[in-house]
């Protein structure tokens, strides 16, 4: 397999490598650590965010409203919502200009 990118610096591995020591990361948390930035810098979208997961352990605390708030933001990744804001608005509208044409399934 070749590789991505050229080989590390010694410099830089002997510095990697002094960090680790010091610190003792796991291999785990350092895969935790890298897939969390991915998905808080918008890189990554299976899983939660720092801000949504800090909105639902508020919300486990009982502070009112952040349940709620907590499920829209995780329900609003979907389709209509993606994008600019102006498309949600246009989206609904023309749901909302279209509905009166189509069955309602019960």
């Amino acid at each position: 397999m070749p590789r991505t990118h050229p080989p590390y610096a010694p410099e830089y591995r002997r510095r990697i490598i002094e960090l680790a020591r010091e610190f003792e990361p796991s291999a785990n948390a350092i895969r935790k650590w890298v897939k969390q930035t991915g998905l808080d810098e918008g890189l990554r979208s299976d899983g939660l965010t720092t801000t949504e997961r800090e909105e639902l352990t508020r919300a486990a605390a009982g502070e009112p409203g952040a349940a709620r708030r907590a499920r829209d933001t995780i329900k609003s990744r979907g389709l209509v919502c993606s994008g600019d804001r102006l498309d949600a608005v246009a989206a609904c509208e023309f749901v909302s200009a279209n509905q009166a044409m189509h069955a309602t399934i019960a």
